[in-house]
Parts: C-alpha cells; sequence; structure tokens
C-alpha cells in the first residue's frame, strides 16, 4: 500500500548556477577576519585577569605615548655617547607631588591656587608646563633627530634629579604629561613598553658625575653682562667638545651653580625657557648644516 502523505525530511536544494562566487568569497573572508578579531579579543581579557578596563585603560595611555621608538635610523647611529654631542639640563623645574583631597597630583597653578594658598604659597611658582614646553622644543628639534642630542637631564626645584632619552615620545597634552611626570616622581622610573630599557628615571645627585671629562658647560641668564649673538657664539666653540647648556625651567629667578663654565645672554629682552631653547638648537642646527 501507499502511504497517503510523504515522509518528513530535508528537502534537496536545486543545484543553481552560481555567478558571484568571487563575491560570496570576499564576504566570507570578511566574516572569517571578523570571528578572527572576535577570538583575539576574548583571549586577550582572559589573560588579563582581574584586572578592571579603567585601570588598563590608563596604563595603556600611559605606555603608549612613552612607546620609545627612535626617529630615524641616524638617531640610531649617531647617539654613541663617546662622540661629541649636545646635552640639555633643566634646572629649576617646578614638578612637585602632593595630595590634593584623596588622590596626589602634579601641582600647578591652574588647578592648585585655592591648595597651594591655604599651604602658604605662591601659586605664580608652580608652572610644571614651562618644563612641558622646554622638553617638546629640545626632543622635537631637528637636532634631535639628526642625532646630535646625547642627554637630557632636568632637576626639579626639590632638587630631584631625573633622565630623559632623547627618542622618548613625550605626550602633547599637558594632562598627560602631568600623569607621566606623576608616575615617575613616585615610581623612579618610566620603562618602555615590551622592553626592560628605561626612557625616564630618577638619578643621583649632582648631575656633573654625568658630563664628559672634555664638556664646556654654558649658563643662560638675563641679566648676564655678557650678551652674544648666538650664532656667532656657537662658531667659536670648538667642534670636539661636547656642549652643555644649562636653562632654567621656571617662572621667575635665575640658576645658580658652580658647575657653569660661561654665562651669557642671547637676547635683550627676557626669553621664556622655550624659546631660548629654540634659539640654541637652531644656532647649533645651523652650525652642523642640519635642514
Amino acid at each position: 500500500m501507499v502511504r497517503p502523505y510523504a515522509i518528513k525530511g530535508r528537502k534537496r536544494k536545486k543545484n543553481k548556477e552560481r555567478y558571484d562566487k568571487e563575491e560570496d568569497e570576499e564576504e566570507n573572508m570578511g566574516f572569517v577576519e571578523e570571528e578572527e578579531e572576535g577570538e583575539k579579543e576574548g583571549i586577550q581579557k582572559k589573560l588579563k585577569g582581574g584586572a578592571t578596563e579603567s585601570d588598563e585603560e590608563k596604563a595603556e595611555e600611559a605606555a603608549q605615548e612613552l612607546s620609545g621608538i627612535p626617529v630615524n635610523l641616524n638617531e640610531q647611529q649617531g647617539n654613541d655617547k663617546n662622540s661629541p654631542g649636545v646635552i640639555f639640563i633643566l634646572e629649576k623645574a617646578s614638578l612637585e607631588v602632593a595630595k590634593v583631597g584623596k588622590s596626589y597630583q602634579l601641582l600647578n597653578s591652574e588647578d592648585h591656587a585655592n591648595f597651594l594658598r591655604k599651604n602658604n604659597r605662591n601659586p605664580a611658582d608652580y608652572r610644571p608646563d614651562i618644563s612641558h614646553q622646554a622638553i617638546l622644543n629640545i626632543l622635537d628639534s631637528p637636532l634631535n633627530k639628526a642625532g646630535k642630542l646625547r642627554a637630557l637631564y632636568v632637576r626639579t626645584e626639590k632638587n630631584v634629579l631625573f633622565e630623559i632619552k632623547p627618542h622618548v615620545r613625550i605626550p602633547r597634552t599637558f594632562k598627560r604629561f602631568a600623569g607621566i611626570m606623576l608616575q615617575l616622581l613616585q615610581k623612579l622610573s618610566i620603562s618602555a613598553v615590551g622592553k626592560r630599557e628605561k626612557l625616564m628615571r630618577v638619578i643621583k645627585n649632582p648631575v656633573t658625575q654625568y658630563l664628559p671629562v672634555n664638556s664646556r658647560k654654558i649658563g643662560f641668564s638675563h641679566s648676564s653682562e655678557k650678551l652674544v649673538d648666538m650664532h656667532d657664539y656657537v662658531a667659536t666653540l670648538d667642534k670636539d667638545a661636547t656642549l652643555v647648556f644649562v636653562v632654567g625651567a621656571m617662572a621667575h629667578g635665575k640658576i645658580e651653580n658652580d658647575f657653569v663654565e660661561d654665562f651669557i645672554s642671547i637676547s635683550g629682552y627676557p626669553l621664556s625657557a622655550a624659546y631660548c631653547i629654540t634659539r640654541i638648537t637652531n644656532a647649533l642646527e645651523r652650525k652642523n648644516k642640519i635642514l
């Protein structure tokens, strides 16, 4: 006997001709890539353990800003400590950390004016932005990109000395710079991502123990009686000697160091630390024919 109804089962699909095989393959490839990215993200989340997302984001941001990638190959080849070059020392930098409320912060005159007045301090003296601008001008200069910068040292008002490697990428915004300085002054060093190299580290005083023997120490002050044209002054310096330039990174006052051999003034008007550094680097670039 014949059954009155058809047996349930999968229906066979008719084989149709497909003219868009390439498009289907591209769609499938995109889908596979999305799946792989999703799997990678899942694996990364598992590896991270119990850390919160906010803490990880902050750590990643700080790490990305200090990735320590050299600018070019010439800089790596030219950064031989034995060869003559240029060293910058920023003196009396206003980089001080204090506990404001429930957290530690880098003090500045704009955000902590009331806190500073309550503690009988002058808010005008707390200008970490001066150090930020000065460091950026040094590291962004063609002089550094050509591999002529040997070292950069910063000494704070509280006599804390730290070193910054020439190939460090300093954050552009002041808020991130303040976070990096806070981390440096608390942990005493900052390392590159995935490397053991310390890009920024607190070191022992005095700074003279890190300077070459044949170096020429030059200080800058508007109050100096020796007014010179920077281009002419640099042209007379010995090519075989390492030049050490000491610049003040404070809002008011002048630097007073015993190791400085020559105090000069490069303008008849008071200059900011950033513009003073610009004049120095421009003169050295012209002497070394760096365009």
